[in-house]
């Protein structure tokens, strides 16, 4: 029996959405840890472009890393961000990855990771200035 998907209005729109490769995995068959790390400073960098329409961010925090499940190749990842707060300067991001996993059991999804990241608005000279300034 085919399990069949349908995205509610509730469900979030992920800021990335991949498939992990064997370029991404370590000699465990489990995907680096650092290869999610970088993913999710992408994907929180795409809310904050999002939620402030400034286009220049850079990253200067990531705190509470949480690695709740591995992430296997072929996996399907989405990682979903959200805003926290928003300072003159900064924008403080959540970020939950979540993996799709197909097999023999059907589709299952899982939570694998979240951690906050903190960026903070700059120019085109890269100096620090209030959000929505160029």
């Amino acid at each position: 029996m085919t399990e069949q998907i349908h995205k509610t209005v509730d469900e979030p729109n992920a800021a990335i959405r991949l498939t992990m490769m064997p370029r991404d995995t370590n000699a465990h068959g489990t995907v680096f840890g650092g290869v999610i790390l970088s993913y999710i400073d992408v994907a929180g960098g795409v809310e904050a472009v999002r939620h402030t329409r400034h286009d220049r961010f850079v990253t200067v925090a990531m705190k509470e890393v949480i690695f709740h499940e591995p992430v296997f190749m072929g996996d399907l990842v989405s990682f979903y961000a959200e805003t926290l707060r928003v300072g003159s300067t900064s924008i403080t991001v959540h970020v939950v990855v979540e993996a799709e996993r197909f097999g023999s059991q059907g589709r299952q999804k899982v939570k694998v990771t979240e951690a906050e990241v903190t960026y903070v608005a700059i120019n085109q000279f890269r100096e620090k200035v209030k959000i929505g300034e160029s």
